[in-house]
C-alpha cells in the first residue's frame, strides 16, 4: 500500500513595516522548500493611514494571487524609539487583519527564533539570514533584506509540525 501524500504547505511570510513590508510566499512539497514569490510593499512615506491602507491592500491582493494556506509574521520585539514602535505595530496589526480576514491560521515568530530556524543560531545578521535563506530555497537571485527576512519568517513555519501551525492568533 502507497502512504498517503503529504499535502502541499504554501505559506506567505511578512516582515512588516510602514514604509516598506517585506513578503515572501514558500511552498513544501516533503522536504522540498520553493520560493513561489515574494517582493516588498512599498508603502512610501506619505500619509500614515494611506500606508496602512496600502499594506493591508497588498496582503489581499498577494492571498488572492498566490493561494497561501497558512501566513507567519514576525513577532514584536523592542525598540529604543517608541514612535517607530508605535508605527510598526500599527503596520503588524494592518497586516494580521489582511491575513486573518483571508482566513488563514496566522502564527507569529520572534526574531531569534526565525534565525535561529535558519541559521542554527539566534544572533546571525540580516546579510547572513539572507545568504541563507538563498541557500535553502536554491536562488542565485540575491534579495533584498526586507525580502529574504519575510521569506525565512515562512521558512521558520515550515519547519514546525504541521499539528502546530493551525492557531489563530
Amino acid at each position: 500500500m502507497r502512504p498517503a501524500s503529504r499535502p502541499v504547505r504554501r505559506v506567505i511570510g511578512i516582515d512588516p513595516g510602514s514604509v516598506n513590508c517585506g513578503w515572501g510566499i514558500v511552498e513544501a512539497r516533503g522536504n522540498t522548500l520553493t520560493r513561489v514569490a515574494s517582493g516588498v510593499i512599498k508603502a512610501g512615506r506619505g500619509a500614515f493611514s494611506g500606508r496602512l491602507i496600502t499594506i493591508y491592500d497588498a496582503i489581499r491582493d498577494l492571498v488572492a494571487e498566490h493561494s497561501p494556506n497558512e501566513g507567519a509574521i514576525e513577532g514584536i520585539f523592542h525598540q529604543r524609539n517608541a514612535q517607530s514602535a508605535l508605527k510598526l505595530g500599527h503596520a503588524r496589526g494592518v497586516a494580521l487583519l489582511a491575513l486573518v480576514h483571508a482566513e488563514l491560521p496566522v502564527t507569529e515568530y520572534e526574531p531569534s527564533r526565525v534565525k535561529k530556524a535558519v541559521m542554527g543560531r539566534g544572533g546571525a545578521s540580516k546579510e547572513q539570514i539572507r545568504s541563507m535563506v538563498a541557500l535553502l530555497l536554491k536562488s542565485s537571485n540575491q534579495c533584498g533584506l526586507d525580502e529574504s527576512d519575510a521569506l525565512a519568517i515562512a521558512i521558520c513555519h515550515l519547519q514546525r509540525l504541521p499539528s502546530l501551525n493551525r492557531s489563530p492568533l
